[in-house]
């Protein structure tokens, strides 16, 4: 998919340029395809799948094949055999050969260094469906903006046009003799404050437009109102949080990175065990140590290797390893700690948002019974044109709010699933390639 430069984004919106979008699942779709958040945490998960090869490479054999040629002089018995006489002999010197060596017990180092391995793999295949999660919820915020703005466009053209009304029927009353120049005045000041109103939430919805662009990569149309995963929500917080905290992939990330570092810690014991390794060789040399004739070998062999001392090197990485898992276990508790948080903060959001709408819709009715009131009196000269123009701006705060209450909730709906690390599979969306926690192969 084409992305747009960011210079191009409010150009293409004050144009009308537009790219298909669809519905929410779709838009989730696209972002969480082409964000370059969800791409960095997938080309990481893949550098590690790699190294998970890399770490069963230990089990296989290494071949090692080996040449050379260059000059040599020699003093030694061979020499004085050959010439009888003591100094240096000089030869042309070739050397080739092949080494064959099969680990056979290293201290399971290469055992734990692939435990340690697919562990950080499934830790960041985690990674990758926590960004898959925040970019869903994020493409999820920036679709309602745009819906929510536009709707909030509409009642701004709807106040201005209730202004202009007002504004032209004061002007026809003066210029006939029977209003007041005041009152003109007054309508115009009114219909200029509507224009201003309208002017800013079409600044809002262009930039609600840009963000829609930065987190799915195309221009919004045809968004469709979704209807939000409302039977999804748990009965209570605490349900919530036991759920998040079963579910939630950046906890279970953590999880998966603390059985890497018990991997690696098990590993820093490998040198307390001798190595044993299995060697195959053949070689083919000529002119060897002032030999004038072919020299060649063919060896078979296992080869014991176990080192007595390092300097406390062995110890000190074995408690750094240590260390290491304390680390990795505070940084799980942290990640749960977040977890909690974020399920607390969705609960509260969506509990103030549903009691906050209730109230919102009651005002904005309310405030549209009042206008209609208030423009019958005014034409009967029991209102004052003052009135009037009032309760007009207060209907357009009231449904301005309301619009910003009910897309509020809707928010609150997904972002509670998306505590619960569960929103792209809730929205029916594939999750990002590379999620799918492995062992690797």
């Amino acid at each position: 998919m084409k992305r747009f430069p960011a210079a191009l984004v409010g150009a293409l919106s004050l144009a009308g340029t537009q790219v298909h979008a669809g519905d929410i699942t779709d838009t989730v779709h696209k972002a969480i395809v082409y964000n370059p958040d969800v791409l960095v945490t997938q080309e990481d998960r893949n550098a590690i799948e790699q190294n998970v090869r890399e770490a069963k490479a230990g089990y296989l054999p290494r071949v090692d094949v080996y040449a050379g040629v260059g000059g040599e002089k020699s003093d030694n018995a061979s020499t004085l055999g050959e010439t009888g006489k003591n100094g240096y002999r000089g030869l042309h010197r070739e050397e080739s050969g092949i080494s064959i060596t099969q680990m056979l017990f290293d201290g399971f180092f290469t055992k734990n260094e692939v435990a340690r391995q697919k562990a950080t793999l499934q830790a960041a295949s985690y990674r990758v469906l926590a960004a898959g999660e925040d970019v869903g919820l994020r493409a999820t915020q920036t679709y309602l903006d745009v819906l929510r703005r536009r709707e909030q466009v509409e009642v701004a053209k709807d106040n201005l046009a209730a202004h202009q009304r007002i504004y032209d029927q004061i002007r026809m009353r003066s210029e006939r003799g029977v209003g007041r120049t005041a009152d003109t005045d007054q309508a115009a000041g009114r219909l200029a404050l509507a224009k201003a109103n309208l002017e800013a939430v079409m600044g809002n919805l262009r930039d609600a437009e840009i963000a829609y662009v930065r987190v799915v990569g195309e221009m919004p149309t045809d968004l469709v109102p979704p209807t939000p995963p409302a039977d999804r929500i748990p009965a209570d917080l605490p349900a919530l949080v036991d759920e998040a905290r079963q579910t939630h992939p950046v906890l279970a990330s953590a999880v998966a990175d603390i059985d890497a570092t018990m991997a690696q810690h098990e590993q820093a014991r490998a040198n307390d065990y001798p190595r044993f390794d299995l060697e195959l060789g053949a070689s083919h040399n000529n002119n060897i140590d002032g030999v004038n004739q072919a020299d060649e070998d063919l060896i078979a062999m296992v080869r014991m290797n176990y080192n007595i001392y390092r300097g406390g090197a062995d110890l000190a990485r074995k408690r750094s390893t240590a260390f290491k898992i304390n680390q990795a276990k505070r940084i799980r508790d942290r990640a749960e700690d977040q977890v909690i948080q974020e399920a607390g903060l969705s609960w509260n959001d969506y509990q103030t948002a549903q009691t906050r709408l209730e109230l919102l819709r009651q005002h904005a009715d309310s405030a549209n019974v009042t206008r209609a009131a208030y423009l019958k009196q005014f034409n009967i000269g029991q209102r004052t044109l003052l009135d009037l123009l009032d309760t007009e701006n207060e209907r357009f705060v009231a449904e301005s709010n309301y619009i910003d209450g009910k897309y509020r909730v809707m928010y609150a709906i997904y972002r509670i699933v998306a505590s619960e690390g569960r929103l792209l599979s809730t929205l029916g969306v594939t999750p990002p390639e590379g999620s799918e926690v492995t062992t690797g192969k």
